[in-house]
């Protein structure tokens, strides 16, 4: 059987345009190269707990469109991301508020808060920001910075904030309200079965291959077309360069109690703790199970083989990123998705979006 499309990548972008093909009475074969579908936001049930296996994936928007589209595969509960980040031993809520800085300052004001941050920026005179450091100093101040930026940025892409570009942090979000609220999106929250259910749903009645690798097949002899949402570097063999990024590794651990930290993320600001942050999984769904499951999260460099989890959007890596999509544009019966496909750090309302908006091109 020729399908009308082949969809390398069982992620959520290609089962949204796999779903939405086949609602148009297109014939469509999902493949992964993984054991499981759900790409990145895939879940695994553990003691009743529903555990992200790849990291936290909270669900936000301002898309009423988006968030009534992804509802009807799932129902979602109401949890809203708050954050709370340990320095040392001091706590800090996240994102900076007006509780950050009461905790930080002893103040209670936003006026108070305000000037304190306005006299640190005014006393280091900084008007054009050669990097990470000077651009984070010259919009928080340096509190804000040592305590609660600099570290963290360090272990994120293992190199000092004076050795990254500055455009790695186009804005930090000041809040003068006591408002832990993580994201600013009025639409929130999480699938109360866990995300692979969601995706189950989303790919109901469509063939799925699993432990299979698009390289392996020939993918003209299979499909009319292929959505391709793996690397577009790898698809043409790396034959202009290889694009960067930066990797994840993840550290899983049960343990016998009911509650280990109080909060879903919990971010180690320091260097002295080697992890990012721990993820308590059972906090995303308000559980009360006798047991926990915990991740702390390691940020490594990325080689070849590893999880590609964060596209490094640098002058060298947009370049050679826009020599490929040249090359894309030579293979007419072959679409490239994703984050990995437009090389480009997409939320999971924006994948949707995409994805969406390439079905509708597409299709109609």
């Amino acid at each position: 059987m020729k399908y009308d499309y082949l969809i390398a990548g069982a992620g959520l972008f290609g089962s949204v345009f796999a779903r939405e093909a086949v609602k148009k009475g297109y014939s469509c074969l999902v493949i992964d190269r993984r054991s499981h579908i759900g790409g990145n936001i895939y879940t695994e049930e553990i003691d009743k707990i529903q555990v992200h296996k790849y990291g936290a994936h909270i669900f936000h928007t301002s898309n009423r469109k988006i968030w009534e589209y992804i509802q009807q595969f799932g129902e979602f509960n109401h949890f809203i991301n708050s954050p709370v980040a340990l320095y040392h031993d001091e706590l800090y809520n996240l994102p900076f508020n007006m509780n950050t800085f009461s905790r930080m300052w002893d103040i209670k004001t936003p006026g108070e808060a305000k000037k304190k941050i306005q006299e640190q920026i005014a006393s280091l005179s900084i008007e054009n920001p050669k990097n990470l450091e000077e651009q984070a100093l010259s919009l928080v101040g340096r509190d804000v910075y040592e305590k609660l930026v600099k570290e963290y940025t360090e272990k994120q892409w293992g190199r000092k904030c004076t050795e990254l570009p500055a455009f790695i942090i186009r804005r930090l979000p000041l809040r003068f309200t006591y408002d832990n609220n993580y994201f600013n999106d009025p639409y929130q929250g999480i699938p109360k079965e866990g995300y692979t259910k969601l995706v189950e749903r989303i790919l109901e009645g469509i063939p799925v291959k699993l432990n299979t690798d698009f390289k392996d097949l020939d993918h003209r002899q299979l499909a009319k077309k292929t959505v391709y949402t793996g690397m577009i570097d790898e698809y043409f063999n790396y034959r202009l360069g290889v694009l960067e990024y930066r990797s994840l590794r993840f550290e899983e651990e049960r343990l016998d109690c009911d509650n280990y930290q109080g909060n879903a993320v919990v971010n180690y600001t320091s260097h002295d703790v080697p992890y990012t942050r721990i993820i308590e999984h059972k906090h995303f769904d308000f559980g009360k199970q006798p047991t926990t499951v915990i991740t702390r999260e390691y940020p490594q460099m990325w080689q070849q083989g590893d999880e590609p989890y964060y596209p490094i959007n640098d002058d060298r890596n947009t370049s050679l990123y826009e020599e490929y999509q040249k090359l894309a544009a030579a293979e007419p019966d072959v679409l490239f998705g994703g984050r990995l496909g437009m090389y480009r750090y997409f939320d999971m309302d924006k994948v949707i979006e995409a994805a969406l908006s390439m079905a509708d091109a597409e299709l109609n």
